[in-house]
This record gives structure tokens, C-alpha cells and sequence, in this order.
């Protein structure tokens, strides 16, 4: 077995989620934390520059996120809505949207973990009581716990049965974000004998959870999006979440979770979107070369007419999106950050005929982004070493959660009727 001598190169790799992951890691071990929305928003940043430097190589191993979930844990994002009296930053929607748009630019499996994660975070201020409520934060805030949802509306739902004080939960779901790298899984499920939906928030290692780990999809490789299997998982009816003394109490604030949810959808479609125009900008200022035939005598790529051209009419669109994002972000924050008795069925349809609008845009544009880049950078930008692919292939993915037109459907009966969107699953 041969050894390493004096005289022999030992060639250095930066450090990586792959390479190094413990120096990664532990960075933020004596750092306080930030102190302000502009402060969170460089944390990000730092957090998506170490994701950004193996992205698609983590992207091919496809392994379950394990490293990059205690990252997101280690710099403090897990809890960036979490009240500050338990250690939480407490961070409007508006801040904890661009949080998710940072990370999507540099990885976007990483930014819809963490982007689901924050809204089934809240999904106990959307339907719980005020008890549930104050012990659901704090757990998950003092823990640093990360959340992950079972709940896809197009399988059948799981079903409950009482069982004297509790409530016991069985069934089967194709898809449940965040999987095996979760410490806690909303669920959601019907009573028997009733149309009486439940949600409840359980440990997500217990012998009942059986995540199959079967993800594996032509993009959003890293999200741990794989089946499930519930086996009487079992809850006290006092974790119920918004039931008094077994009856459920309903607000128009109870909605909010759709629009919520596509309004994160929105930031990562942006973040992805932004993440494949920087990445492909700087390859072409780079690598890309002038057309030898054009007869002018240009030197480099970024003199070609046509290659500044494609870039100026992506980013005007891509600025565009972002600047309707922002302003519906704004939008949507404001409404959950008030006093939950005050939303009123209209104002809820308005905000979600708007987060449906600029998921119109970014999904129309962000796609002709990702695949025109191509036409931008050159022949040799296809190789699989340089990994533009990842974006399309992210972005192509995630953006098939439910069908576009039926977006489009409701803004323009919106435009034409006034008529606001009927809450559903989807809408």
C-alpha cells in the first residue's frame, strides 16, 4: 500500500456540504445572531453561498438533505418566525419569503424544505387555539425543530378513529415534503363518519411514520418528497388543532394556508429563476465566445448583439416578477400578521387572486429562463459538468404542483366578474 511523500502535490477542494461539512456547519458556533431584517437577509446569503458551491453535485448523489437541513438549523433560519421570547427571530412573512428566495437561488430543493417548513411552522396560528398555538412554538422554537407536511389533498385522506381520548390515524400518502430529515409532520386526516377534517402536529421518528424515501424525480431531487405510510399514530383530541371541546372553530383566517403556501412557491420559482439568469451571466462572461461569422470582429460573447439582447429581455422580466412578488409579499404578510378574527372572506380572495397572478408570471418566465439561457452561453454550457440543467429541471418540477390555467382561470374571473377565488386546496 503505497504512502504520500514530501514530495507528492496534495491537491485542496474547497469546502463543501460534501468535503467538509463539519467545518460548514459549526461556523455560526460563536457568532450572535443578527439583529435586524437586513442581518437575516446576509445570513441567507451565507447559508446559500456554502449551498451553491456543490449544489449539483448533492443534487446528483440525491441523498436525503441530512447536512443541509442542520445548516439551515445551525444559522438560525429554522426559528426566523418563531417568537422571540423562545430564541425566535420573530421575522415578518415578508423578510422569511425573501429568506426562501435567497436559498432557491443557490439550491432549490434546500429553499422549498425550508420554505414548506415555515408554513406548516404557522399552520397551527392558521387553525389552532390560542393554547395550542403558544405550546406549538415554543416547542418547535426552543428545539429548533424542522417541520414536514402529509398532507396532499388528491390522495384519499387518512382516516381517524376515536379511541376514548384520542384520535388514531391511519393511511397512505404519495408525497410528503421533508420526509425523513423532519422532526415534526403536520397531518391531516377525516373523522369517521363524519366530513370532519382534523389536522394535528406529531414527532415525525416514531414507529407509526414510515417514510418510504422513494423521491426520485427528474428535478427537486433533494426535498424528501417520498410516500408515506401512517400506522395508528396516535394524538390526545387536545391536540386537535382549533377544536374546543371537540368542535372545530372556524375563521376566514383558516384559508390562509393556500395562499401562503403559493406565495412561498412564488419566492422559489423566483429564487430559481434568478439562480439560473446569475449562473448563466457568469459562464457567458467567462467562457462564452463570439460568433466567428458575424463579420464584425467581436472578441468575446458579451460583445455579441444577440447575447445581450436575450439577457436584457430576461432580466427585464425577471426584475418585473420580482418587484409584483415583493409587492404581494408585502400584501400577504400584512394579513397574517393581523388579529386573525379580522379577515374577511373577500379580503382573503383578493390576496389570493394576487399571489395567483405573480405565480402566473414567474412560472411563464422563470421557465423561458431557464431553457433560454442555453441559446446564451454556447454549445459547451450543455456539458453536464457546468449543471444549468438543474434549473430548468427544478423549476419544470415544482411548477407542475397543481395546473397553471386554472391560475390564470381565477385572476381573469377576478379581472371580468369581481368574483373571488372559492378556498379549496388549490385555490
Amino acid at each position: 500500500m503505497s504512502q504520500t511523500t514530501a514530495s507528492q502535490t496534495t491537491v485542496s477542494h474547497p469546502a463543501s456540504l460534501i468535503t467538509a461539512p463539519e467545518q460548514l456547519l459549526n461556523r455560526w458556533q460563536n457568532v450572535p445572531r443578527p439583529t435586524s431584517h437586513e442581518g437575516w437577509l446576509d445570513r441567507a446569503q451565507d447559508v446559500a453561498d456554502i449551498l451553491a458551491a456543490d449544489a449539483v453535485e448533492r443534487d446528483r448523489a440525491n441523498q436525503a438533505p441530512h447536512n443541509e437541513v442542520q445548516l439551515l438549523k445551525n444559522a438560525g433560519l429554522v426559528t426566523a418566525l418563531g417568537p422571540a421570547a423562545h430564541g425566535g427571530a420573530e421575522l415578518p412573512w415578508h423578510v422569511v419569503n425573501k429568506i426562501v428566495r435567497i436559498i432557491s437561488r443557490a439550491d432549490g430543493s434546500i429553499g422549498q424544505l425550508l420554505g414548506y417548513h415555515y408554513l406548516w411552522a404557522w399552520a397551527v396560528r392558521l387553525v389552532g387555539t390560542e393554547a395550542q398555538i403558544a405550546a406549538v412554538e415554543e416547542l418547535y422554537t426552543t428545539n429548533n425543530f424542522f417541520f414536514g407536511g402529509a398532507v396532499n389533498p388528491r390522495d384519499s385522506d387518512l382516516t381517524i378513529a376515536e379511541d376514548g381520548e384520542e384520535l388514531v390515524f391511519n393511511g397512505h400518502k404519495s408525497f410528503s415534503t421533508g420526509g425523513r430529515v423532519t422532526d415534526l409532520t403536520v397531518l391531516e386526516g377525516v373523522l369517521q363518519g363524519t366530513d370532519t377534517h382534523i389536522f394535528a402536529i406529531v414527532p415525525s421518528k416514531q414507529e407509526g411514520i414510515i417514510f418510504a424515501g422513494d423521491w426520485d424525480n427528474l428535478g427537486q431531487r433533494l426535498t424528501e418528497s417520498g410516500s408515506v405510510e401512517i400506522r395508528d399514530v396516535r394524538i390526545d383530541w387536545s391536540g386537535a388543532a382549533g377544536f374546543v371541546d371537540r368542535v372545530f372553530q372556524p375563521l376566514a383566517y383558516n384559508t390562509l394556508n393556500v395562499p401562503g403556501l403559493q406565495a412561498v412557491f412564488n419566492n422559489i420559482y423566483l429564487g430559481i429563476a434568478e439562480g439560473a439568469l446569475a449562473t448563466a451571466s457568469a459562464y457567458t462572461r467567462e467562457h462564452t465566445r463570439a460568433w466567428p461569422f458575424g463579420g464584425e470582429g467581436k472578441q468575446r460573447g458579451t460583445e455579441e448583439f444577440y447575447i445581450r439582447e436575450g439577457y436584457g429581455s430576461l432580466a427585464s422580466k425577471l426584475w418585473a416578477d420580482a418587484a409584483l412578488i415583493d409587492q404581494i409579499d408585502l400584501e400577504i404578510s400584512e394579513v397574517l400578521h393581523a388579529p386573525r378574527e379580522e379577515l374577511t372572506e373577500r379580503r382573503r380572495g383578493e390576496v389570493a387572486v394576487r399571489v395567483a397572478a405573480g405565480k402566473v408570471r414567474i412560472i411563464e418566465d422563470g421557465l423561458e429562463i431557464a431553457s433560454k439561457i442555453y441559446e446564451l452561453t454556447g454549445a459547451r454550457a450543455s456539458a453536464n459538468s457546468v449543471g444549468l440543467d438543474i434549473y430548468w429541471r427544478n423549476l419544470r418540477t415544482h411548477s407542475l404542483h397543481d395546473p397553471l390555467p386554472y391560475k390564470k382561470h381565477e385572476v381573469g374571473k377576478f379581472v371580468l366578474t369581481g368574483e373571488i377565488p372559492e378556498p379549496t386546496w388549490y385555490s
